[in-house]
């Protein structure tokens, strides 16, 4: 049983601090609380919590999840490369991890990927998997994530 909706999430009613809450609570919660805070660095946790996040969000296309996720604020993502709807490459730009100090050995955006892989999941049949390739905070320039369709 689904208790909220991603429509539920848009209905916000706060007068006086707004829609937005900064980077840094986003931050805390997701590396501080959850990467440092749970066995396995959270991974479990994330994928599961992402991958639902995406299945509420009503996208009927590849084009319209990569609109969405920017709209959220996640990121700007960039296809790379995709060959023949098997793989798409993507990169993120102004990732939410940008800026951040530089742990090398670490990728620290499998949320936002279980995000784009529970949105994609509602639109295409079959199996989909999505694993994050590059990060900014293991050093890399962007964040970049492989989807593979089977």
């Amino acid at each position: 049983m689904n208790l909220f909706s991603f429509d539920d999430m848009k209905e916000i009613k706060r007068d006086t601090l707004g829609d937005m809450v900064p980077l840094e609570l986003f931050r805390s919660v997701r590396l501080i609380g959850m990467y440092q805070g749970l066995p396995m660095k959270g991974k479990n946790t994330t994928i599961t919590v992402g991958r639902k996040i995406g299945e509420s969000i009503p996208v009927n296309s590849l084009e319209e999840t990569l609109k969405v996720f920017e709209e959220m604020k996640i990121g700007i993502p960039k296809i790379i490369d995709q060959t023949d709807d098997q793989e798409v490459h993507i990169s993120i730009e102004d990732c939410f991890c940008e800026g951040l100090p530089v742990h090398e050995g670490n990728m620290v955006c499998d949320l936002e990927g279980a995000i784009l892989e529970g949105a994609l999941s509602t639109v295409y049949d079959g199996k989909i998997n999505i694993r994050e390739v590059k990060c900014n905070v293991n050093g890399d320039e962007k964040c970049e994530y492989k989807i593979n369709f089977s």
